[in-house]
């Protein structure tokens, strides 16, 4: 090697490392976050250059309603300078994956959920429901109104039906709705059933109007407290 050689090996300072990423730092980032006051600052776990001049220092996060969740912190240092500045603060999603987040946004059309509808609120129908055809009710949504009623609480397989020894078909409460719905359906007109429900014919309930008056008594025999005891 020549003495020249030698000379600049020699004259060649060890690096220093970067302020960005010694404990003062680590510090500094720590003392900040907790300055904002919105939740205990854990432990560091890690450090992210993002750049030359910029680093994320990461904490772990103990926010009530942010389970995995953690804190960032950004640092900045000029070229040449040892003094480090904070950028930014946040706490943010950890990159585990595993953060309690907002579900993903749907549409408020495909939303909209049955019984949501409330006074006074506006739903008109969308251009393309099938439900409809020239503005007057389609077999789609005829045959779709029939299942929901044969499989709700007033069709045959519920558990009022099941337990029931009579069906609406030879009830006097029962009235039918005729054309279009048909005949498998009616309106249960007992205020102490299902009033006012589209009920099916082979739904069912202890209040039919034949129910003999003895099935609905069962107490203890009466007893006359009145009578002299001497």
């Amino acid at each position: 090697m020549s003495p020249s050689n030698r000379r600049r090996k020699s004259s060649r300072q060890p690096e220093k490392a970067s302020p960005l990423l010694d404990p003062r730092a680590v510090d500094l980032a720590r003392v900040a976050l907790e300055e904002l006051g919105d939740g205990e600052v854990g432990e560091h776990i890690g450090v992210q250059g993002l750049g030359r001049n910029v680093a994320t220092h990461r904490f772990a996060a103990d926010v009530p309603g942010y389970s995995g969740w953690e804190w960032n912190a950004v640092l900045a240092c000029a070229s040449g300078s040892r003094h480090v500045t904070v950028n930014e603060l946040a706490l943010v999603p950890a990159p585990t994956g595993e953060a309690l987040q907002a579900p993903e946004w749907v549409p408020w059309a495909e939303r909209i959920r049955p019984g949501d509808l409330g006074p006074g609120d506006l739903m008109p129908p969308l251009p393309d429901d099938d439900r409809l055809v020239d503005g007057e009710l389609s077999q789609r949504g005829l045959d779709d109104a029939r299942q929901r009623w044969r499989t709700g609480d007033h069709g045959p397989t519920s558990e009022m039906a099941e337990k029931a020894t009579m069906n609406c078909r030879t009830c006097a409460f029962f009235v039918e709705v005729g054309e279009p719905i048909g005949r498998n359906f009616g309106v249960c007109v007992n205020e102490y059933s299902a009033d006012g429900h589209v009920v099916h014919a082979t739904y069912g309930c202890g209040a039919h109007s034949r129910t003999p008056l003895d099935d609905h008594i069962d107490g203890p025999d009466a007893y006359d407290d009145e009578r002299p005891i001497f």
